[in-house]
């Protein structure tokens, strides 16, 4: 993908670097129930943490943090675009983000989803290397990128892109801006209230209804996602060259399938349990992200009314 005139966003929080953070104290690395955790632990617990929300709630216990959830804070990091390669790259995709979901509010297309408003308002991306505190509680390396409603904010740890690289041969740069535009369109689903009706439902119903409800959820962050890959698609840099280069969109494919639920669950533990399910299979990840990749319509990404997924 090409982003070298990409208008970079300054919604970009870097807090790599701070006191706290990192799994390595001590040379005994990350422990779980007195016995250490190696690299490819490391990278199933953090592959599970970022496909299987629920299990994140368990994060603190098996960091032998104990209790629940809470909100925690950190030092505030410089805001602005990073100059280095991995934040620059990040500022650029967040800003086309930003650019095609201003372009989409003001157009009045949200109104599908009971939305009037026609001002989009940006998420702040913050990038942290170990650990960072985060009003949803403690945001590590092993959670992954994610979305915190609390604050708003999306929460990357750089290093779990070369995590996904290694483990899923999940490469390429527009791959890594798949998963970025995943999580702000959790971001849109806050926004336009989407987010509040699914835990109002879900309050309502069992583990087997959440879990279904997740699963939509997730399916159209995907294809959120894919619309905002077919707005970029269509831009052209000042050069005249396609923003989108040949292989990108495969790679985006690729990274969908790697991150399925049956996928994850099959390796890891050699069968699926579909009712378990909270972010779909890889063949509904790829199917939602390309609905919104072709379509390039919000409205066209209504998981909940669909009949099939």
């Amino acid at each position: 993908m090409r982003l070298d005139d990409q208008r970079r966003s300054d919604n970009i929080e870097d807090r790599r670097g701070q006191s706290g953070g990192g799994f390595g104290g001590g040379g005994g690395g990350l422990r779980f129930g007195g016995r250490g955790l190696g690299l490819g632990g490391i990278i199933i617990i953090g592959l599970v943490m970022l496909f299987f929300p629920p299990a994140r709630q368990l994060l603190p216990m098996l960091l032998g943090q104990g209790g629940g959830v809470e909100q925690t804070s950190s030092e505030p990091g410089a805001v602005g675009a990073p100059k280095d390669a991995s934040g620059d790259f990040l500022a650029g995709v967040l800003g086309s983000t930003e650019d095609v979901w201003a372009q989409t509010f003001a157009s009045g297309a949200m109104a599908h989803y009971g939305y009037e408003g026609r001002e989009y308002t940006p998420t702040r991306l913050v990038m942290f290397s170990g650990q960072t505190g985060t009003r949803c509680g403690t945001g590590t390396a092993a959670v992954g990128p994610f979305y915190c409603p609390g604050d708003q904010h999306v929460y990357i740890d750089t290093d779990f892109f070369q995590l996904m690289k290694e483990r899923f041969n999940a490469a390429g740069d527009f791959a890594q801006a798949y998963v970025v535009a995943h999580e702000v369109g959790h971001h849109i689903q806050t926004l336009v209230g989407i987010s509040d009706q699914v835990q109002q439902m879900k309050a309502r119903g069992g583990e087997r209804e959440a879990n279904a409800l997740q699963v939509r959820m997730e399916l159209q962050a995907d294809c959120f996602a894919g619309m905002w890959g077919k707005k970029f698609a269509e831009q052209r840099t000042a050069s005249g060259q396609p923003r989108l280069e040949a292989g990108d969109f495969d790679e985006a494919m690729v990274a969908a399938n790697a991150i399925g639920d049956d996928t994850l669950q099959r390796q890891a533990r050699g069968y699926v349990q579909p009712d378990s399910f909270t972010h779909g299979t890889s063949e509904q990840r790829k199917r939602w992200f390309t609905k919104g990749f072709e379509t390039g319509e919000p409205a066209q990404c209504d998981t909940f009314n669909a009949r099939s997924l």
